[in-house]
């Protein structure tokens, strides 16, 4: 019986271990802070309170372990809502949402540091360099394994050595994801 039991606990002590880190979400002035002490690169997801599409990639996406642990581990995570009323300070620019209405139910005006981006569509997750210089963006809902490409090109640098829209389109045909569905 006491054996059956250690086993147990042994089991439950290591799914823990491979069960999803969540993904510690922060600003965009947290992370900038974050990067002088540690530099990574940034990781944002730029969304809005009424897209399905961002829900959906909260729910199945983020929520992945293989997805969370990556981010968590290689990058600072950034929840930037498009249409909110956060203040961002940007290399000595300010950005707010001078038409923000706190009474709207569903599309509010869009932030000025989204237009910034040259975000045109949700969910938008963009990339930033160790610097916080803005690397790419990447548009539209994503499944664990197609974001997986993304996270790890950019982590590794293979995207500065693309010098046409071929040499993305080869690296995307080689690649072999491993992260689970």
């Amino acid at each position: 019986m006491k054996k059956s039991f250690f086993l147990l606990l042994i089991f439950l002590a290591s799914f823990n271990l491979v069960q999803a880190q969540k993904i510690e979400w922060m600003t965009l002035a947290e992370a900038m802070e974050a990067q002088k002490a540690e530099p990574k690169k940034i990781f944002m997801d730029v969304y809005t309170d009424w897209c399905g599409p961002c829900k959906l990639l909260d729910k199945n996406t983020f929520q992945n372990p293989d997805v969370s642990n990556y981010i968590s581990e290689h990058y600072y995570a950034v929840k930037f809502n498009a249409e909110g009323q956060e203040e961002i300070n940007f290399f000595d620019q300010t950005f707010t949402n001078p038409n923000y209405d706190p009474n709207r139910k569903g599309r509010n005006a869009t932030h000025q540091f989204t237009q910034f981006l040259g975000v045109k569509g949700y969910p938008t997750m963009v990339f930033f360099s160790e610097n916080g210089d803005p690397i790419m963006p990447v548009v539209g809902y994503q499944k664990p394994q197609q974001l997986e490409l993304f996270l790890k090109m950019i982590k590794q640098g293979d995207y500065q050595v693309f010098s046409k829209p071929e040499d993305f389109e080869n690296y995307r045909k080689t690649f072999r994801p491993k992260f689970r569905g």
